[in-house]
């Protein structure tokens, strides 16, 4: 029998089996429920080498990386316009304009509106890097980058903490580790790309196609930043100075939308209604679990409740972490304890809800994101309720949570 990728149910879809196959029959493709999954073009070719699931991090209980002894920072870029740009401090651009001025290349993340997904890209300067600012808050389908990816050269790779533990057991095996810096962040999960796509096409039909999509963006302050965003213009004529929101440019109308006034998809998204099966039951990168060399997320804690322009959590984990944190002289990086760094950030995974299944088969449907809301989850919030409040008073009072 092959001993290959195939075996493996839920994966993380991190696409790094992709790149590693020396006979290019692994294709990530989006699966039923929509999340990516590796498929194998043709079983017949398999040489059953095994090099997929030995870069695989979801077919490994431990990490790729030893990472016992964490820096924890508090940072944000010191130029005003990068800090206002990006979703929280600009730490994780300014690293990726630094090793870019250093002849690094950049594998980054950006939003493809013609594809309506978020997708892995190399960009050899800064102006091409820019589209990696900002957060998305969809599955990142990163085959054609990494595939493109040159061994010989030096990247900077960011992506989420299971893409990295990937691509660590991946550089590992090549023996090429001193030619990458890789990056994670502090991961809530990934949603269905059949929500995103519900979302979208319900407001395209408000505003018109979308030419531009932001998540973030810090108008009503940093804390305040939920908003979605989705316009027609050109990236470069958006208007940054605004950050949980979503901004979409239609070719008609600008359309803003924010978390804390209902917005639907950050509603189910942000109460864990349809992630990827593994963010459940197969997450093991909560706070200090990662692979990377830096991870960066947003430091929200009491210690920075003031601050509303924006501040990193930054944690290095190597000694090329901490040597290019030394080096980013564009930053204010100040020492901060472990438990500052990580409050505020998920430490477990969460429960995978009992309306799992019927909301994933609900959405993608001729049915508005509306009505499968109210069909389905508003009665299963009205039934869980007296469990979070339960939960909200164990948490006040300083005792351990009574439900999960």
């Amino acid at each position: 029998m092959k001993d290959n990728i195939s075996k493996l149910r839920d994966c993380y879809g991190c696409g790094v089996c992709t790149a590693v196959c020396p006979v290019k029959i692994i294709d990530l493709k989006e699966n039923q429920d929509g999340f990516y999954s590796p498929v194998i073009s043709d079983e017949d070719k398999c040489i059953n080498c095994g090099l997929c699931l030995k870069v695989c991090a979801f077919n490994h209980k431990e990490l790729a990386l030893d990472n016992s002894k964490p820096q924890s920072f508090a940072g944000y870029s010191g130029s005003d316009i990068v800090r206002q740009r990006c979703s929280s401090g600009g730490v994780g651009f300014e690293i990726g304009k630094k090793l870019l001025e250093k002849g690094y290349k950049a594998c980054g993340v950006r939003y493809d509106v013609e594809k309506e997904r978020a997708e892995h890209f190399i960009a050899s300067n800064v102006e091409e890097y820019t589209p990696s600012i900002g957060s998305k808050y969809i599955q990142s389908f990163s085959q054609v980058a990494f595939t493109s990816i040159n061994r010989k050269e030096r990247y900077l790779v960011s992506g989420t903490p299971c893409q990295i533990d990937s691509f660590r057991r991946y550089i590992r095996h090549f023996k090429i580790e001193e030619n990458f810096i890789l990056l994670d962040f502090f991961c809530h999960g990934v949603p269905s790309m059949l929500l995103w796509r519900d979302y979208l096409h319900e407001v395209e039909n408000k505003v018109g196609k979308a030419g531009f999509v932001a998540w973030r963006n810090k108008t009503n302050g940093w804390h305040d930043s939920w908003n979605m965003n989705i316009d027609p213009a050109d990236p470069k004529d958006v208007d940054w100075h605004n950050s949980y929101n979503i901004n979409i440019m239609g070719k008609k109308h600008f359309y803003q939308s924010r978390w804390k006034g209902g917005d639907l998809f950050y509603k189910i998204f942000l109460g864990n209604y349809c992630l990827n099966k593994c963010c459940y039951k197969s997450c093991k990168y909560k706070c200090f679990a990662s692979s990377a060399d830096i991870r960066i997320g947003d430091l929200w804690g009491k210690a920075f409740k003031d601050d509303n322009l924006g501040t990193n959590a930054v944690i290095s984990f190597t000694d090329r972490g901490n040597t290019l944190l030394e080096e980013l002289s564009e930053c204010i990086l100040t020492p901060v304890s472990d438990q500052t760094c990580v409050e505020g950030q998920m430490d477990k995974c969460p429960s995978l809800p009992l309306i799992y299944r019927p909301l994933l088969e609900a959405l993608g449907k001729e049915v508005s994101l509306r009505d499968t809301y109210n069909r389905i989850i508003k009665p299963y919030r009205l039934l869980t309720i007296p469990k979070r409040g339960i939960n909200l008073i164990c948490y006040k009072i300083g005792v351990k949570p009574l439900f999960h």
